[in-house]
């Protein structure tokens, strides 16, 4: 299972949806169509942002701000908007239009709307990846309420890229860094589960590379 598969599914859980839509008056339908297609941008962004070295120390910086281990529909509902725009603004960087005017094109929603529910998610997002690069989580979790950002963060575990369990096959695609454009094929196309810089691969490899 990739992160993209993880974070994805954890999104689109009823509880989570439940959350979102509370949160951003946004339909579950509408939810549905636009988390899918942003979840993987987001991922490959992020990606591209720690290809370089600043980029990467900034965003460990960014972790370290970001350890917030409440379930992920509390995390939505208490999430800060002003500071997830911050985060989606750091993320996207220049290609910020771009994006959301691409996820809004394709989820029939507008640039506002995107923004809205994107700005909701993504300090959960941090956290859950600071989760995925701590050392202390313990594995073992519990789907019985659906799988959220507790699950996520014992799914992930911790240490290095070459330990066992669940976080070693998560790394098992492969460690290369990102190539090509920020958007890419993402821009009209769909997440390919094999590239390593939309399935989380090539981040949670960076990440952890540089917490060494």
């Amino acid at each position: 299972m990739s992160l993209l598969s993880i974070l994805t599914k954890s999104l689109l859980s009823d509880v989570a949806l439940k959350a979102l839509t509370k949160k951003t008056g946004l339909s579950s339908a509408k939810l549905k169509k636009l988390l899918p297609l942003a979840v993987p941008m987001l991922l490959k962004a992020l990606t591209n942002n720690a290809s370089s070295q600043s980029g990467l120390e900034s965003l460990l910086g960014a972790l370290t701000q970001h350890t917030n281990k409440k379930s992920l529909p509390e995390q939505i509902q208490d999430a800060d908007t002003t500071d997830g725009g911050k985060i989606l603004g750091h993320i996207f960087g220049a290609d910020s239009h771009a994006a959301l005017s691409s996820l809004a094109q394709q989820s029939d929603l507008n640039e506002q709307e995107v923004g809205s529910a994107l700005s909701s998610i993504t300090p959960a997002l941090l956290s859950g990846l600071s989760a995925a690069t701590s050392s202390g989580a313990k594995p073992g979790f519990d789907l019985s309420d659906g799988l959220d950002l507790g699950d996520v963060m014992a799914i992930f575990g911790g240490g290095a890229p070459s330990g066992g369990g669940l976080l070693g096959g998560l790394l098992g695609g492969g460690n290369k860094p990102a190539a090509g454009g920020l958007l890419g094929s993402l821009l009209g196309g769909n997440a390919d589960e094999k590239d390593d810089s939309l399935n989380g691969t090539a981040l949670l490899s960076a990440l952890l590379s540089g917490k060494k």
